[in-house]
């Protein structure tokens, strides 16, 4: 596990946690890490597909930037969240923990957060395709935690209206079919 400053008790989020966290927080900020970025990285064969139909979740990897949500937990707080996103992450080990800096957008400050960075070596590691393979494993796969089309949406949605703009994922929204449709 990552080594957590004593009074940095915040949470980058980048997929499900920015609009699912399920823990209580006490601020929610825009913030970039640098050398990371968001992508549908990992094979879910628990949460949004099966062992017979893979999904893809999104993971963070080695690239640019990646904007999400920073959260801020009290130190009192703090055991019981960061278990919880532990039990939450760490399912498989195809996340490891990070402790990494994120430029606030509010104000240009860097905090340190925890996140999760995709162990290229893990089998679950899921390495790039197309838009359109991307988009056909999305369309079909759906596990425990429901369509994996609709876990992209939802993300795409919450960047969206946080005035977060992911490129990758603006093109890929293209080869989807809209939730409704």
């Amino acid at each position: 596990m990552a080594d957590i400053p004593v009074s940095d008790f915040r949470i980058f989020a980048y997929g499900s946690l920015m609009w699912r966290p399920d823990f209580d927080f006490v601020a929610a900020q825009v913030g970039t890490v640098h050398g990371l970025q968001r992508r549908l990285s990992v094979r879910s064969h628990h949460y949004r597909g099966t062992p017979e139909q893979l999904g893809l979740v999104f993971g963070l990897v080695r690239g640019t930037s990646c904007t999400g949500i920073v959260y801020e937990v009290t130190a009192g707080a703090w055991p019981t969240v960061i278990e919880y996103v532990r039990q939450r992450e760490l399912i498989t080990h195809v996340y490891q923990e990070a402790v990494v800096p994120v430029t606030l957008h509010e104000n240009g400050r860097v905090v340190k957060a925890v996140t999760y960075v995709v162990d290229t070596g893990h089998p679950q590691y899921a390495p790039p395709v197309s838009e359109t393979e991307t988009a056909a494993i999305v369309q079909k796969a759906a596990g425990t935690a429901g369509r994996c089309l609709d876990y992209v949406w939802n993300t795409i949605h919450h960047l969206r209206a946080h005035h977060i703009h992911d490129a990758g994922l603006e093109k890929l929204a293209l080869h989807l079919p809209h939730p409704q449709d």
